[in-house]
């Protein structure tokens, strides 16, 4: 396993980071594993040199963050670079939810006891809030990281404007940065090109995009628990979009040409992209590593990528927050 900066930080981290949103309670969405079977997925990616784990309060109700927490708890902290996120609501309650300094304040301590740490290398803002003036936000992610709670700051699924906004905000009051991005990006959805991945490789912002694969589709994948029951997948994907389609057809050629599963193609692609840090794979078998490993290694020529990138089609932005209440 090779380990990159993370940004313009010091922080080394894997050059695959592991995705916790399968990880929790089955009752949460039907494709979750349990702590039984997660232990196992989350032990063999550290044994594969992967020291970058992913999650968000709000997977699982917070059971996503206490599986980790529990399957890490006797692994030595600085081997470990735990990523989590805030944002979405965590109960019923108005103040249990968004980026107000009170939710700020609870939220990272509630994901700290879950995890079983006295700190989170990455905390990240799972959206953006249209409904709490930005500079609250981030004075009181300055203030997080100033007690020694977080170590560095990032952000996922914002419009580029709202990214630069937020660093400028931050370098004019010597407020602790952003420091890396979690943008929806693969094949199939490359709306992030436009603007906010050349932002990020122009204000040396690291790049940690999710869905790499397509929810599966880039895999080849279909008629799995997930494929059939992720709400969250049927909404960023048009099933029946020919376009789409095309996409994957051309992945499978050149999978074919190489003599390697569609996974590894489509992986290749994301972590070869001008830049970009560390994509975030989510496995739920232990044979999915293979794929994702093997991928870092794969050479795509210029024909390779001429031909996935060809069938492209412009899309509306999704994975992000439109101005409305998540």
């Amino acid at each position: 396993m090779d380990y990159v900066n993370l940004g313009r930080t010091g922080l080394k981290v894997s050059r695959l980071s592991l995705g916790c949103m399968t990880f929790g309670s089955p009752s949460w969405a039907p494709w979750v594993l349990g702590a039984d079977d997660a232990h196992p997925i989350i032990l063999k990616a550290l044994d594969l040199g992967i020291n970058f784990f992913d999650t968000a309060d709000m997977y699982s109700g917070g059971a996503s963050e206490e599986v980790l927490g529990a399957a890490l708890a006797h692994v030595p902290r600085h081997k470990l670079v735990l990523a989590s996120k805030l944002y979405n609501p965590m109960s019923a309650d108005p103040n249990d939810r968004g980026l107000s300094r009170k939710h700020i304040f609870s939220a990272v301590d509630a994901s700290l006891k879950r995890l079983g740490t006295d700190y989170i290398d990455l905390y990240q803002l799972h959206r953006f809030d249209y409904e709490t003036p930005l500079e609250e936000t981030l004075d009181a992610l300055n203030d997080v990281v100033r007690a020694g709670k977080v170590r560095y700051l990032g952000a996922s699924s914002m419009f580029a404007w709202q990214f630069m906004k937020a660093l400028g905000m931050q370098r004019a009051n010597g407020w602790a940065p952003f420091v890396s991005m979690q943008p929806h990006y693969n094949l199939i959805y490359r709306e992030e090109e436009r603007e906010m991945l050349p932002m990020c490789r122009s204000e040396g912002i690291g790049v940690i995009p999710w869905s790499p694969l397509a929810r599966g589709r880039l895999a080849g994948r279909s008629g799995t628990t997930r494929d059939q029951t992720d709400k969250t997948a049927n909404a960023l994907y048009d099933r029946s979009a020919a376009q789409d389609d095309a996409v994957a057809d051309a992945v499978r050629k050149v999978a074919a040409r190489h003599g390697v599963p569609m996974a590894q193609i489509a992986y290749a692609w994301v972590a070869s992209r001008p830049g970009i840090t560390a994509p975030i794979v989510g496995i739920s078998k232990l044979h999915q590593f293979d794929d994702a490993i093997a991928a870092l290694d794969i050479r795509l020529s210029e024909e390779d990528v001429a031909q996935m990138e060809a069938p492209i089609t412009p899309k509306p932005s999704r994975g992000m927050c439109d101005g409305s209440r998540a």
